[in-house]
């Protein structure tokens, strides 16, 4: 089981660095919870197919140092890495994009079902990156 789920979790994160979001939306349940740092959380993959299809605009992120930790039944894993990024277009209430390139440690939890991930819950330090990005 719990080969399974770091499968399953660092699937997910090749996806999210070959920028291919069907492959990221194929790691993922159909009612995928998602929550992001200082954001709602998004229901479904509908949502989390848009939410990847905003960040492929706005953003271009590769993640880094990735450690994956999964727990003895495979429900439950947790990854710490470094995004490495640049800031392409502006966000609603966040600075001017114009570039900007940034590095930032973030982590993300996860639970997974039949080898799938039914919840991502993903923290970073969004004052670090306005100051990043704010220079």
């Amino acid at each position: 089981m719990t080969q399974t789920a770091r499968d399953t979790v660092t699937a997910y994160y090749a996806a999210f660095n070959a920028e291919n979001p069907a492959a990221m939306l194929a790691c993922v349940t159909d009612g995928i919870e998602h929550r992001v740092n200082e954001a709602g959380i998004r229901l479904g993959a509908e949502k989390f197919a848009e939410f990847c299809a905003h960040m492929g605009v706005s953003y271009r992120e590769q993640l880094q140092d990735i450690e994956i930790f999964v727990n003895e039944a495979g429900t439950r894993a947790a990854a710490e890495f470094v995004v490495h990024g640049e800031y392409l277009k502006t966000d609603p209430g966040l600075p001017e994009a114009k570039g900007q390139k940034y590095v930032l440690p973030a982590g993300s939890f996860f639970d997974l079902q039949d080898g799938k991930i039914s919840r991502i819950t993903t923290f970073y330090n969004l004052n670090d990156w306005i100051a990043q990005v704010s220079k």
